[in-house]
């Protein structure tokens, strides 16, 4: 275990009771053999199709469920031997908005740092301070109900950070948000990695991934099938991507050198245009995993 590794996942397997097509019961494994670490202040993205077993990965290192085999560490503490300290150094952002909606904005986290056995004077100036990091400290006596989208999903980072974690999962964060708030999320993601905590992300959004994280992981089918950094994974794919339409369907081939895409472009007689463009992410996870997105 390196030292520079905030978090540590040693062949994490999940299995679950399941029946098989004639009844049967057998088992289904959700997780198979994972292996992978964060290191600190990093922002480290999970991706792969629906499926694929990120969010039981998820509820795994956020221990909400148990593994079958496996072991995780944070800073060198393990969730099996110390989960009261590794509870302490996590924070966790969910996909749902989950707020208790018959308390205002200040109550809900009045509420949350309690759990924590914050004191008084700290939970008041924690709480300040964060709603003014997020833009939201005009609206500490307002009922969570009033809350737009966007500001309900700043208002569960501000929640799951109130503890001063130095880990952050962050469930799907952006979803069903527009662009222009979306965008907002990511420079708060992106400040509180240059504070030094260390993000954890999941997202169906590849453009998000490729946009904010250092390395990504691609899970398929509960195996880890890519790990490194998206400029590393596209350049091993091929730097450049000429597409084509043949059949009614569209067509991609990757290529090291650009004119070696020239070439090969100039030998097709497409239905369409020609498209020569640098490789994405999104290649990346569909040749890795066959599906786009979340399909």
């Amino acid at each position: 275990m390196a030292d520079k590794d905030m978090i540590v996942v040693d062949e994490l397997v999940k299995r679950f009771p399941h029946k098989d097509k004639e009844g049967r019961d057998t088992e289904k494994t959700a997780v198979d053999g994972l292996s992978l670490s964060v290191r600190r202040g990093e922002v480290f993205g999970l991706l792969g199709p629906n499926g694929a077993g990120k969010t039981t990965t998820i509820r795994m290192m956020t221990m909400q469920t148990r593994p079958t085999e496996g072991r995780i560490f944070y800073d060198g503490r393990s969730t099996e031997h110390s989960p009261v300290d590794v509870k302490r150094l996590i924070g966790v952002v969910p996909q749902h908005v989950n707020f208790d909606q018959d308390l205002t904005v200040g109550e809900n986290l009045e509420l949350h740092a309690r759990l924590f056995h914050m004191g008084k004077e700290e939970r008041r100036e924690r709480i300040a301070e964060l709603l003014d990091f997020v833009g939201l400290a005009d609206v500490v006596n307002d009922g969570v109900r009033r809350l737009s989208g966007g500001m309900k999903r700043r208002l569960l980072i501000v929640r799951a950070l109130i503890h001063r974690p130095r880990i952050l999962f962050l469930d799907e964060p952006t979803v069903a948000l527009d662009p222009q708030v979306r965008r907002r999320i990511w420079d708060l993601i992106r400040q509180m990695a240059h504070g030094g905590v260390t993000v954890f992300l999941t997202t169906h959004y590849i453009e998000e991934a490729e946009a904010l994280c250092q390395r990504v992981a691609i899970l398929d089918r509960g195996r880890l099938v890519a790990l490194d950094e998206p400029a590393k994974l596209c350049d091993r794919l091929g730097r450049f991507t000429v597409e084509w339409d043949e059949r009614g369907e569209r067509q991609c081939q990757f290529f090291a050198a650009r004119h070696e895409a020239d070439d090969f472009a100039a030998s097709l007689d497409p239905e369409g245009g020609i498209l020569i463009r640098p490789t994405n992410l999104e290649d990346v996870f569909i040749a890795r995993t066959g599906r786009k997105g979340g399909l």
